[in-house]
């Protein structure tokens, strides 16, 4: 985005594309989908002392209909494989997904047969925050990692 200035004032100059990727980076509805441990630092970052508000993702949003951002947080086992994969389905397009923890990301500690050995067996994943669990400036920095994905893609490029 370029900023051009005359003698009435200042006006920003750019492309749709730019700018619906730059709303889009700071519109975020996140879907928490907490199971285990790692939620209890996904409240902490919920929790004003990490202000996720200054990211755009301050309204965490409990329908599948509404959101266009699932965390997946914490292990997931074979049983509740197929509804995590119909609440994604539900999403809104575009949607992104981080996977936060080492459970959702590969199963972590539990290698057995009732646990997903990663969501990345059910549908894409865009980010993973490793850790166990991870702290809340991990979740924050893979967040700005997805903005500057989301900013990148571009308003008629998205491919799911």
């Amino acid at each position: 985005m370029g900023v051009m200035t005359w003698p009435g004032g200042e006006a920003i100059v750019t492309n749709l594309s730019s700018f619906v990727g730059w709303g889009r980076k700071y519109s975020a509805w996140p879907m928490p989908f907490a199971t285990a441990c790692c939620g209890i630092e996904y409240m902490s970052t919920m929790a004003s002392h990490y202000d996720q508000g200054r990211f755009g993702w301050e309204r965490p949003s409990f329908s599948p209909r509404q959101a266009d951002l699932m965390l997946v947080i914490g292990t997931i086992g074979l049983k509740m494989a197929p509804v995590l994969k119909r609440v994604y389905e539900q999403m809104t397009e575009p949607k992104w997904v981080i996977s936060m923890g080492a459970c959702a990301s590969s199963g972590g500690m539990f290698d057995t047969y009732s646990v997903i050995q990663g969501i990345d067996t059910l549908f894409p994943v865009d980010i993973y925050v490793p850790g166990c669990p991870p702290r809340p400036e991990m979740l924050i920095m893979a967040y700005m990692k997805l903005q500057e994905k989301i900013q990148s893609q571009g308003f008629l490029e998205y491919k799911p």
